[in-house]
C-alpha cells in the first residue's frame, strides 16, 4: 500500500478595516489570478468609480503579481464606500503577508514601499471612530436650543 502525497495548499488570511465596515481576504495559489468580492468577480463590481478603488492594489504593484493567486474577500458591515476601502486594504495586506510567507523578503518589501508610497491606508487602518452621543442633547457635539422665555 502506498500512502497518499500530502498536498499543502499556500494560503494566507488577513483582514481589513473602515469604520464599521470590515473585510476579510483569504490569498491561495492557484493556476490563474481570481479576484472575488463577497463572490462577484471585481470586474463586475459596481458602480466603476469602486472598482477603480477596488483595483488600486493591483495597478500599484503591477498585475504580474496577482497572476497566479486567488483572493477570496468577504465584506460584512458599512456602506458601500466604507466597503470597498475594507476590501482594498485587505487585499493589499494580504499580497504583502502572501510574499512575506511563501516568496523572499526583497519582492515583499518592495511591495510594502510600493503601497506605502501610494497610500499608506492601504496597509493602515483608520482609527478614527465616532463619537459617541452625549445625554441631554441631539448627538454627540449639538446641544438643544436654550429659550430665555
Amino acid at each position: 500500500m502506498s500512502a497518499k502525497p500530502e498536498y499543502v495548499t499556500k494560503r494566507v488570511q488577513t483582514f481589513g478595516k473602515r469604520k464599521s465596515s470590515t473585510a476579510t481576504a483569504t490569498v491561495t495559489k492557484a493556476p490563474q489570478c481570481d479576484i472575488r468580492v463577497n463572490t462577484i468577480p471585481i470586474s463586475l463590481v459596481q458602480p466603476v468609480a469602486l472598482r477603480t478603488k477596488l483595483l488600486e492594489p493591483l495597478y500599484v504593484v503591477g498585475t504580474d503579481k496577482f497572476s497566479r493567486l486567488k483572493i477570496k474577500v468577504t465584506v460584512r458591515g458599512g456602506g458601500p464606500v466604507s466597503q470597498t476601502y475594507a476590501a482594498r486594504q485587505a487585499i493589499a495586506k494580504g499580497l504583502v503577508a502572501y510574499h512575506q510567507k511563501y516568496r523572499n523578503e526583497a519582492t515583499k518589501s518592495a511591495i510594502k514601499d510600493a503601497y506605502l508610497s501610494f497610500d499608506k491606508r492601504l496597509l493602515i487602518a483608520d482609527p478614527r471612530r465616532p463619537e459617541p452621543k452625549k445625554w441631554g442633547r441631539h448627538s454627540a457635539r449639538s446641544r438643544f436650543t436654550k429659550s430665555y422665555r
